[in-house]
């Protein structure tokens, strides 16, 4: 369905997030003149109330009004952050497919129109983003013209309205799970980089999230012109539920780009020391595995790109380092929102005391490994921060037993942990905040949380 489909036809945004604003903007633009209607069952700003109805071509529902008025649309532009699984976004969902409407996304009108477009999309747990900037920047150094959009960057509808000029060879967009979970597009390469337990909140089980997730190679895999399907080989989570796939390729594997001995190889070609990468973390090499393959995929070698990845730099709030401060190193990983992200955060130090920052917002995901991690390691300080901060503690606990390390602090805010962390870390330690939490609540989003703990530690965001 193209926008110009939506011609005369009643249609409703539902969810008026990021993602909700630019395919209002995008509508407004595409169909001058026509009605809109935006819906979203929770209250709104004021400011953006009041923008809303003070223009004419809108018709605002808020709260279980819109839930009520849904079926009276005959399309339906749902937002990402919209839970089929949840309640009473589910039912109303339901409501909705059974009068008749049909429902879409932001991301799926762009791939309706862009049907020829050559894309690249990349999802997983962690590393969507540092992967999809890696595979445009190694693309770029291949001569070819690069767009990067999706979850990282602009929501593709914006490009709808803007395409870049001059016209893309190739798009890099970054999926998210609550994209993936009813896109209908078929990407010209299908990447998953890893499977971890996340946004329970939003999919309800783990296997519904991992079901999700792997929707985006199915439907790859999908049709009379299936594309190629990239995955990791040395994820167990992958390997167990992607494993019987047709694969295209996989990485970290022996035989095609992986990791050996301090260096990245294709086969048994070398490509690049492991210490010309200025990237941290085992979990970043495999990243960089990834978007090195991806590239093969689309038809660039390897071997003739490999050297821009000296010219990479972190993105911000994954695990970049802020610089040094009263002997101690100060480390943002605040975009960590699981327990395995903030344990690969923490092996990027090896040989090092940390102290660990963890705690956020309650998700209901198991902190036992991550505990049992942190006490093994060891770690040298835990200090947790709300809304979880007690939950993680209780974890930690359990797995310390009588064992002195970690020492563990429960912070009544990120401002008091980091002055806890600034006082009691030994010198030549790492401060690292690397949560295995949302942000949710205590901050507008995770770059929020990140630019506080900079500036808490002196160092303006």
């Amino acid at each position: 369905m193209k926008i110009a489909d939506l011609a005369g036809r009643r249609v409703a945004i539902w969810g008026f997030g990021t993602e909700g604003r630019a395919t209002l903007s995008a509508l407004k633009v595409r169909l001058p003149g026509q009605r809109v209607a935006v819906l979203n069952d929770q209250g709104l700003p004021a400011a953006v109330v009041d923008e809303l109805r003070g223009d004419r071509q809108v018709e605002l529902q808020l709260g279980s009004a819109a839930l009520a008025a849904l079926p009276t649309y005959q399309v339906i532009v749902k937002s990402p952050g919209v839970s089929p699984y949840a309640e009473p976004s589910g039912a109303a969902l339901e409501m909705v497919r059974e009068a008749g409407s049909v429902v879409t996304s932001a991301t799926q009108l762009w791939f309706d129109e862009n049907p020829e477009a050559r894309t690249i999309a990349i999802t997983g747990t962690k590393g969507k983003s540092t992967t999809a900037a890696l595979t445009a920047h190694l693309l770029r150094a291949a001569g070819l013209r690069v767009a990067v959009g999706g979850n990282i960057g602009q929501a593709m509808i914006n490009f709808v309205v803007s395409p870049p000029q001059p016209e893309p060879e190739i798009w890099v967009i970054e999926l998210s799970s609550f994209q993936t979970a009813d896109l209908l597009a078929r990407p010209s390469i299908a990447v998953l980089l890893n499977l971890f337990p996340e946004h329970l909140d939003w999919h309800g089980t783990v296997t519904t999230y991992f079901r999700d997730k792997l929707r985006l190679l199915s439907r790859s895999l999908s049709g009379a012109k299936p594309g190629a399907v990239l995955v990791n080989a040395a994820d167990p989570e992958t390997a167990r539920h992607a494993g019987g796939w047709a694969a295209t390729m996989r990485f970290n594997d022996p035989a095609s780009i992986h990791l050996a001995a301090g260096r990245i190889y294709k086969g048994r070609q070398p490509l690049i020391a492991v210490d010309r990468v200025p990237l941290l973390g085992a979990h970043n090499l495999s990243n960089l595995c990834a978007a090195l393959s991806a590239v093969q995929l689309a038809g660039v070698d390897p071997k003739a790109v490999v050297k821009a990845v000296e010219s990479f730099r972190a993105l911000p709030h994954r695990l970049l380092v802020l610089g040094e401060r009263d002997s101690l190193l100060w480390v943002d990983d605040s975009i960590s929102t699981t327990p395995q992200s903030a344990q690969a955060a923490v092996e990027a130090f090896e040989g090092r005391p940390v102290t660990l920052l963890l705690g956020g917002f309650e998700r209901g995901l198991d902190y036992a490994g991550l505990a049992r991690f942190v006490v093994e390691r060891p770690v040298e300080r835990v200090i947790t921060l709300p809304d979880n901060g007690p939950r993680i503690a209780e974890a930690v606990r359990r797995a310390r037993g009588e064992r002195p390390a970690p020492k563990l602090v429960e912070a009544a805010d990120l401002r008091q942990a980091v002055a806890l962390a600034g006082s009691s870390t030994a010198p030549g330690g790492v401060v690292l905040l690397s949560p295995a939490a949302p942000s949710f609540g205590r901050f507008r989003d995770y770059r929020e949380r990140g630019d506080e703990f900079a500036k808490a530690a002196g160092f303006e965001a």
